[in-house]
Formats: structure tokens, C-alpha cells, sequence
């Protein structure tokens, strides 16, 4: 597997929000977000070959419980499906925060779901706003993934119409409780979150959804390893 970084720190973000867990960051991804916060991931890919072996290893060092495999976008690392069995083997809390574009068979105790939408195709940069958007958006995938895992979909927001595109896709999908669905205010820094959760926080409430802190940028800023 290829791991940009490997840290512990806590969960900043959906149902699980200020838990301790250690995070494995692969980098590599097949989207490229026009707000990714994780470029050394995907427009400029970082990162070591590790065997998952040692992966594994590496994680059962710490008597953490909650481990999150993380991106880029990890389902692209065929290794992940036996790292994460063999979580599961050593009694560890996995979830896997993923786009929905790539199936494996993984074990996931919370599939955490981000569907990218129309507001993360980059501009100005031709070739992947044309391979993004051929990427980004797969409901089939997404859904079983909602049907055969504990999940939640984790949605960013930038402008209020947003939330309108989010209804759009969580009808399109089916079967989704309001409740595991999280809006997530687009923000690089405190202030910005904040402005944004005010109108988020209602639209959200009118329809039965969750607003997600970005806790890992109010407590520590936008840098990496937190």
C-alpha cells in the first residue's frame, strides 16, 4: 500500500466527531476535488510503499480502537480489503472514508461515504474536470454500499443551492435515513466554517439531516497529520 501518512489524532468529522482514532492516509486518488484539503494526496501524490503487513503492525502498536482508513481514495489499494479484515480480526473499529466510485469487498463497522457533486469539478484544469466528472457519480455503488454497511454520507457544502443538489442524489440513491445524512460546511479555517454552519444548521434541521463539525481544522488548523 502506498501511505502518505500515519498518525493518531481524533476523529474531526460525522457520527464519530472529538473520538481518538489512528488514521492511515493512502494517498492516490482517480478524482481531483476542486476543494480537496488533502493535495499531497491527489494532485501531488505522496507517499511510501508499505507492505499492509507492516501497516498492520503499525497500528496494533497503539492500544487505540478506532482506526480510519483514509484518502486520496483507499479503496484503490487492492491491500486495503486484507488490512481491513485484519482489523477486524484484532477487535478494531474500522471505517473507511471513501467516495463511493470503487467497490471491494472490505470489512467497514462505519462505511463513511463522501459523494462527490457538481460543486467539487475543478476549473481551469480541462483534462480533469472532463475525467472527474466522468468519475465522480456513482449511485449504484454508493447505494449498495448504504445497504450492506453501517454508513454515512458525508456531503460537502459551499453555497445554500447545494443542499438542494444533496436532496437530489440522496432521493436518486433510495433508501437513505435522513439521519446518516451529514452536510459539511466547505472551509479551510474556523471562521469560514462558522459563517457557513449558521444557514447550514437549519437547512439541515427542516430536513431531518446532521451537521458535521470539521473539528480537526477549529481545533488545529488546515495542516496535515492532525
Amino acid at each position: 500500500m502506498r501511505i502518505a501518512e500515519f498518525f493518531k489524532s481524533i476523529q474531526g468529522e460525522g457520527e464519530f466527531a472529538g473520538t481518538p482514532a489512528v488514521f492511515v492516509r493512502t494517498t492516490g486518488c482517480n478524482l481531483r476535488c476542486s476543494f480537496c484539503d488533502t493535495p499531497h494526496t491527489s494532485w501531488n501524490p505522496e507517499g511510501v510503499h508499505e507492505p499492509w503487513q507492516t501497516i498492520l503492525d503499525r497500528i496494533l502498536a497503539d492500544d487505540c480502537r478506532h482506526v480510519i482508513v483514509t484518502g486520496g481514495e483507499p479503496m484503490l489499494q487492492p491491500d486495503v480489503v486484507s488490512l481491513s479484515h485484519a482489523l477486524k480480526r484484532a477487535d478494531r473499529f474500522v471505517t473507511i472514508e471513501t467516495a463511493g466510485t470503487i467497490d471491494r469487498p472490505v470489512h467497514a463497522d462505519l462505511m463513511s461515504i463522501s459523494p462527490k457533486r457538481v460543486n467539487s469539478t475543478p476549473v481551469g484544469n480541462a483534462m480533469w474536470a472532463s475525467r472527474h466528472e466522468e468519475r465522480r457519480d456513482c449511485p449504484d455503488i454508493v447505494g449498495r454500499m448504504t445497504r450492506d454497511y453501517r454508513y454515512q454520507l458525508k456531503y460537502v457544502v459551499d453555497q445554500p443551492e447545494d443542499v438542494d443538489d444533496v436532496d437530489r442524489h440522496v432521493r436518486e440513491i433510495g433508501g437513505i435515513a435522513p439521519s446518516r445524512v451529514f452536510l459539511m460546511p466547505q472551509g479551510i479555517d474556523a471562521e469560514e466554517l462558522r459563517q457557513k454552519t449558521e444557514w447550514l444548521r437549519p437547512a439541515a434541521e427542516e430536513r431531518g439531516y446532521c451537521v458535521s463539525p470539521r473539528l480537526h481544522i477549529e481545533l488545529f488548523g488546515n495542516r496535515r497529520g492532525t
